[in-house]
């Protein structure tokens, strides 16, 4: 069965490693999954992410999970642009979360970035997610 929203399903996997307390979780690989999952790291909510070949021809992510004191780091993750309805924003209209505590990720042409580094390069784009 095809998925229809694979980022979606990466985000929700991290998610619930998160609330059962796990170190790493398991995603299936894409170039666009890795590009989000480098601004997180980017950012300071994960620790990293490795990228493994599996037989076939195929690929997983591992990616290792980022607690402070024993609560996860990511409090909140949500996603924004789904594929039945896409969100898009300019860089003057690009969501501030938690008033700025927070983070949107944002798909530009000049790549995935966060709001701070969007708003640096002055591009807007389709907002993925936004992290807390």
């Amino acid at each position: 069965m095809s998925m229809t929203d694979p980022l979606g399903d990466m985000l929700t996997r991290i998610r619930n490693g998160l609330q059962a307390g796990k170190d790493t979780i398991v995603a299936p690989a894409s170039n666009n999954r890795e590009r989000v999952l480098a601004v997180l790291e980017r950012e300071g909510y994960i620790h990293g992410f490795e990228r493994v070949a599996l037989d076939n021809n195929k690929s997983e992510l591992q990616i290792t999970l980022k607690y402070h004191e024993g609560l996860p780091v990511i409090r909140n993750l949500t996603r924004v642009s789904k594929p039945g309805r896409r969100v898009y924003s300019s860089v003057a209209d690009l969501p501030r979360v938690q008033n700025g505590l927070g983070i949107s990720i944002v798909s530009t042409p000049k790549g995935v970035l966060s709001d701070a580094e969007a708003r640096e390069q002055n591009v807007g784009g389709e907002v993925i997610c936004t992290v807390f």
